[in-house]
């Protein structure tokens, strides 16, 4: 028996999609939900798939910056690697 540990998020409809492990596919399975809703606090953020920017954070931040113009160094010639395989 294998078993999956995942938090996520149930949509208007109460609708929750499971994803399983690849090795899993074309067989059939026995599932045991087990679900609890989870309260967010400052030291339990939600995974960043479902975090939200705050309203208005774009508009706020956008072109904000008001030090010297931001420029990119030289990045130099990029390293030559061995082949894969």
């Amino acid at each position: 028996m294998k078993s999956l540990h995942a938090r996520a998020r149930v949509d208007a409809h109460g609708t929750l999609t499971l994803t399983l492990p690849p090795d899993m596919a074309g067989q059939e399975v026995e599932l045991i939900v087990v679900f609890e809703p989870v309260t967010a606090t400052k030291t339990d953020e939600l995974p960043t798939e479902v975090a939200e920017w705050p309203p208005g954070f774009f508009e706020q931040t956008a072109g904000a910056w008001q030090g010297e113009p931001l420029r990119r160094e030289p990045q130099g010639e990029s390293e030559e690697r061995d082949p894969l395989g």
